[in-house]
């Protein structure tokens, strides 16, 4: 997913950074029409919180890709794909991150009033499954900022 030269600046960052550092991992998307088909606009980003307190460095990743979603308010694969992507991003910097604090935030809202919903409990137990980490360190919203928020940005904004 990042690029060997995005790691290598990644783990350059990351060298004699503080254990207060803390890293997120998010990903959102966008549905949009072209030529008669429905695609999805994914960007995944991973927040490095410097210290915990000064500042943050995103890294990120963008592509586009077929939505087969039939449903638009309960677009469950491409919330799925959302929530694939960030653990393959996870998986990806695992092996220079595990010193750090770390947590996936899945643009997956548990309130049964959003169409997002309808995978709440798969995304969560999806992340659990692949990645290992714990309960706490698997945010869905309204705590998953760097999703809904981080992500969302490079998702609206992608040219």
């Amino acid at each position: 997913m990042f690029t060997q030269s995005q790691i290598e600046e990644l783990v350059d960052l990351l060298y004699g950074l503080t254990q207060d550092t803390k890293i997120y991992i998010g990903t959102d998307s966008v549905r949009f029409r072209k030529d008669d088909r429905w695609y999805a606009k994914y960007a995944s980003v991973c927040v490095v919180h410097v210290n915990g307190k000064n500042g943050c460095r995103v890294f990120k990743h963008r592509s586009i890709e077929p939505d087969y979603d039939v449903k638009k308010n309960r677009p469950s694969l491409r919330l799925m794909n959302e929530v694939m992507k960030s653990c393959e991003l996870y998986t990806q910097l695992a092996p220079f991150i595990d010193e750090f604090e770390c947590e996936i935030h899945c643009d997956v809202n548990i309130d049964p009033k959003h169409g997002s919903n309808c995978v709440a409990t798969q995304a969560a137990g999806y992340v659990l499954g692949v990645t290992g980490l714990t309960e706490d360190q698997v945010k869905l919203k309204p705590n998953a900022w760097c999703a809904s928020a981080g992500a969302d940005h490079y998702a609206n904004n992608f040219s």
